[in-house]
This record gives C-alpha cells, structure tokens and sequence, in this order.
C-alpha cells in the first residue's frame, strides 16, 4: 500500500490516542469519584464477561513507561482525556488538588519527551454526582461542565494549546440515553435529545471558558462520522439514508457551524428543545480546527417501525470487516475529509481515531504480528493522504490506539492497539502495526527534511 507522504504537511502530527477511564484504572485512589461508567460497568449484563474499568492498564501508575513506548513508535504528539471525577469529583467543586497534579506531571513528562499534548476533557465519564442530578438531559450539568473546563485549562494552560471540548457526543447522547447500549444505559428519545442538546450547549461555554483562562488555545471538537449509503434504489430508502446521516452526521456538525440543528431532524425526532436565547450563537463559538473519528460506513434501508431515525443498518455479506464486524472502506474516510472541507468549511482538520480491532496472536517468542490491522492502517492513511493532496487542510493523525484497553461495552475482548496489553501481568509489547505505524512516521520526516 503507497502512502502519499508528501502530500502530508512537513509540521504534521503523527499521535496516537487513549480515554482515561478505558486505560487509567485507580478508580478510587487519590480523590477520585465513581463515574457513570463505574456504575454501568458494575452493574451486572452491561459489559461483556462483566468486566470494568477498575484497573483497566493501570496507566495512573505506568504513565512514564506509556510515554516510552510512544517515543519508540516516533509519536509526536499524544490525544489523551482528563477524568472529570478525578478533578472535580463532586461535578462541580470542589477542585481534588491530587487530581490535576496527575495531568501537571503527565503533561511535563510528554514535553519532555519531545510529544505535544492533545487533551480531551470529555470521553463520557460524567461523575456519578452529577448523573444523580439529571445528568445531560439537565441544563446545569452543561453549565458544569464549562466551570471544570475552565479549572483544567487554567492549571495545564500555559503548557498545553491543542483542547477538544467533547468526544463523540453522538455516542454520549444516542447511544447513552436512546440505544441504552452505553452509560448511563436509558432508553429514552426525549432525554436522549435533551442530552445532545446540552452537551452541545456545554461545547460551546467550555470553548470559551478555555480561552478565557488559556489564551492562545486551539479549541476544536471531535465527532464520529459515517459514510452513508443505501443498498436500493428505493426512495424510502433514500429518505431513511438523509435521515440516518442527519442523526449521526449533520446533527452534530451544521449546529457548531452556525447552522442550527437540522429543521428535518427536529421535526423526525418529534421532541422540543431546550433552547433558550443565545443557546445557538454559544454553540456556534467559532472552532480553530475540526477533529473527525472515522471507523466505518453505514448502508442504510427504511425502518418505519423501528426508533427514531426510523433507518435500518444493513449487515452485506462477503465484505471485508474488523473483528469488531465492522465493514471497511477506506475511501469513506477521504469522502468525510472532503466533506468537511468542501460542505463546512474546514480551516484545520485532524483524524483523532481511527483504528481496528482484530485478535492477537502472542508467538512463543512474545512478539505480536497483525497483519490485518497493518493493512487497514496503511490504507486509511493512504486515503487521508489523497483528502490532503485534494485540498483538505489535514494537519494530524491520531492512531486509535496506544494500548489494548477497557473497550466500553465490550469490555476486554476487542483489541486496537497499537500495543499489546497482558491483563495480567500488565506486560506491554509493541505489536507488527505499531512498528508499521514508527516505519511510516520516519518516512514522512525524512521526506519533510529533505525537502526542507
């Protein structure tokens, strides 16, 4: 697989990318507070074989040697999440001092090794507190959520410029209050839109919450977009296709973009929102960059009794698929770069996921080859390269992920890193694609220098 590595700006940052509670473990150590993830992972059914986050890879406690394995891969820059009831347990004060001296040293550990923080400060683990409150359905808890961003931004501001507000809200809001697949586990379309509503509200105060205590920061939010197609011609089926994407593609990007939220989706939803004066123009606060998360297409057929969207994914046989089962297409991720650039007008962009999971083989001699992984990493990247050299101001990558981890509902099963992770002992070895992916990296620095 030919990688256009030229086509790559010679500035670009090749990360890789992590949540706190799928790697950090420590669950109650040092003032933290349960999340909603600690309780849904605990309530029995939820997750695959049972399994939680408690120690997950105990990387509160391996941080420094995580940091190591990023620089034998040639990263220079890492995506990691601050653990909302690890600084502010109670949702909204007070501070656990603990908490951020915990983010103050992994911050100064990745600078001194050369790789540029990237931080999240939301990869859905509200704290308990607030979900006893109402949660996202609730106004307040946006409101919460922009006086925590401005404490994080405050005490890692000066060192760190690169922010993402929220990550896959969809998932917070759809999957988490409507599928009830994910924390907090409801199953109710009114609250479910309510949520999208707020955590988009919460977006728009916490970007300006962090400029005001950080000046200087690039703000971006990340979202998990979806190619989409239908399998007929059938123009139920195509309605269901626009409303499919309006759910899981233009709900989330035209309201950031000043658009609003999409009048067709509103009225497919059939569910008032919370919007008070001023609501739009918050969530519009203008972006510095846009982070897309990219994993797979959907082909979609019409389902009139089924929920909202009333869109039906269509399973094809006899396609190429993750061990996740997920079909893949690389092109889908140049198409959505495009997108972004050509329908919103993207000044910056970033892939901040992108990954497969598939099962390990461990060799009698430790080693881990993955040759499946290797070629849908080759091939996404060479796909992002073609958006670039089509014009899409894509400035990173971020490979999901640095490590096997605490998979949400699917607890341990699924594998995506870039590392290998022993459970049990703790062990981590660098996998085939992670020597791909440090192959790759130097590549594109020795053309960048030469042409420098």
């Amino acid at each position: 697989m030919t990688i256009d590595l030229a086509a790559l700006p010679h500035d670009f940052l090749w990360g890789t990318a992590t949540a706190a509670y799928q790697i950090e473990g420590a669950v109650d150590e040092d003032g933290r507070a349960p999340s909603i993830w600690d309780t849904f992972s605990h309530t029995p059914g939820k997750i695959a074989n049972d399994d939680n986050g408690d120690v997950a890879c105990d990387h509160y406690h391996r941080w420094r040697e995580d940091i190591g394995l990023m620089r034998r891969l040639g990263a220079n820059a890492y995506r990691l999440s601050v653990a909302w009831p690890r600084v502010r347990p109670g949702g909204d004060g007070p501070d656990n001092a603990k908490g951020l001296d915990f983010y103050d040293e992994l911050v100064d550990g990745l600078l001194e090794a050369g790789i540029t923080p990237s931080v999240t400060l939301y990869h859905w683990d509200l704290p308990q507190a607030l979900q006893d409150r109402g949660g996202w359905p609730e106004r307040a808890t946006a409101e919460h959520f922009a006086a925590y961003a401005s404490v994080v931004a405050d005490r890692l501001g000066d060192r760190v410029h690169h922010w993402t507000t929220l990550n896959e809200p969809s998932c917070s809001a759809w999957i988490g209050h409507l599928e009830g697949k994910m924390a907090p586990g409801w199953t109710d379309l009114t609250a479910a839109v309510r949520a999208s509503y707020h955590l988009l509200l919460g977006h728009g105060l916490a970007a300006q919450a962090i400029r005001a205590a950080a000046p200087g920061a690039q703000v971006g939010i990340v979202n998990n977009l979806s190619t989409v197609f239908t399998v007929t011609d059938r123009p139920e089926d195509a309605a269901a296709a626009r409303r499919h994407d309006g759910h899981v593609n233009r709900w989330w990007l035209d309201p950031v973009h000043g658009r609003g939220f999409p009048a067709d989706m509103v009225e497919t939803y059939g569910v008032e929102l919370p919007e008070r004066p001023g609501d739009l123009e918050t969530i519009a606060t203008p972006l510095d960059w846009l982070g897309l998360n990219y994993y797979f297409p959907a082909f979609i057929e019409d389902d009139p009794d089924g929920p909202a969207p009333y869109a039906r994914s269509v399973y094809r046989e006899g396609v190429p698929r993750t061990g996740m089962d997920w079909e893949i297409d690389a092109n889908g991720i140049e198409t959505l770069l495009l997108r972004l650039t050509n329908e919103y007008g993207a000044r910056k962009l970033y892939v901040t996921e992108n990954g497969s999971a598939y099962p390990d083989v461990v060799r009698p001699d430790g080693t881990i080859d993955d040759p499946e992984r290797q070629e849908y990493l080759a091939g996404h990247l060479a796909a992002c390269a073609s958006a670039a050299r089509k014009g899409a101001p894509l400035a990173g990558y971020f490979a999901w992920s640095l490590l096997d981890n605490f998979e949400w509902a699917y607890g341990y099963d699924k594998r995506f890193g870039l590392v290998h992770v022993d459970y049990e002992t703790q062990v981590r070895t660098i996998k085939g694609t992670g020597r791909r992916y440090a192959d790759i990296i130097r590549a594109h620095r020795g053309q960048a220098s030469k042409a420098a």
